[in-house]
């Protein structure tokens, strides 16, 4: 999202906002009329956890935020179109300027958009810190969660913005059990995963930096180290690496690097064994 952000920043600031299509009346959170927004420059594009946050001119303007969720992609237009692909939620329309689509694929709809008041935060106000603040290097390193750290880092109340794959990846460089709690980590392990959750978002941005292609190319995959990639060798060790499915997700992991060889159950491997 980071690098979204900084694409979408290049492109719109400075650039007007003319209007709004609404193609998703539900995926609207907010009251605040979007007409607040209109003819008002765009002065940056940040992002706060898995939210892009667009702001504008005017010391009385709202906010504006997208969330994508996990089948939410952006198309850039230009020039801007009329027509309705499928799984539309939103079109965001510059003054003669680009336009972005913002569409979701698959069949959940969770992709949303808000317009925020000046001392309105919305959702943002729930948001946990994020990986490179001390707030969240004081919570690996000293902090007593009993919950596993695979859960732990997926929950956007306690890290804003590392996700399933990044967690995956984060646990693996680390060589620590998805299944694992942060309370019962030692001091050389919980460095060891501070320091995985930062290396593996720092490199993913770098790599995100140098793609090249459309914003809405769901190539985030192919930046992940092991995640998505159970039944192939693991990239240190050369042995299989399994997967834990649940209803919502998977994770990936290699038993001979993080579990000392165990094949942890989850609800497909535990109907298989009865």
């Amino acid at each position: 999202m980071e690098g979204l952000a900084e694409r979408l920043g290049e492109m719109l600031v400075g650039r007007e906002l003319a209007g709004f299509d609404a193609y998703s009346f539900s995926s609207l959170k907010t009251v605040v009329a979007p007409e607040g927004l209109l003819g008002r420059p765009i002065t940056a594009v940040g992002r706060r956890g898995k939210y892009l946050v667009v702001e504008v001119a005017g010391g009385d303007a709202p906010r504006l935020l997208v969330h994508l969720s996990q089948a939410g992609r952006l198309d850039v237009e230009d020039p801007p179109k009329r027509t309705k692909p499928k799984g539309a939620v939103l079109r965001i329309r510059t003054v003669d300027g680009p336009a972005l689509l913002v569409r979701e694929y698959g069949t959940e709809r969770k992709a949303a958009w808000w317009v925020l008041a000046p001392d309105d935060d919305g959702p943002l106000a729930h948001l946990g810190p994020e990986p490179d603040s001390d707030a969240f290097a004081d919570l690996v390193l000293h902090g007593d969660d009993r919950r596993r750290i695979h859960t732990l880092l997926r929950d956007q109340r306690t890290v804003a913005g590392v996700g399933r794959g990044y967690a995956d990846d984060a646990l693996w460089r680390a060589e620590l059990s998805p299944y694992a709690t942060l309370a019962s980590l030692d001091p050389d392990a919980r460095a060891r995963l501070l320091d995985a959750v930062r290396g593996v978002l720092a490199d993913g941005l770098a790599a995100e930096r140098r793609r090249t292609g459309g914003l809405s190319e769901p190539k985030l995959g192919g930046n992940f180290e092991i995640h998505g990639r159970y039944g192939t060798p693991c990239p240190r060790c050369g042995a299989t690496m399994h997967r834990m499915s649940y209803e919502s997700h998977e994770i990936t992991y290699c038993s001979a690097c993080q579990t000392g060889g165990k094949v942890l159950a989850d609800r497909r491997m535990s109907r298989l064994l009865k």
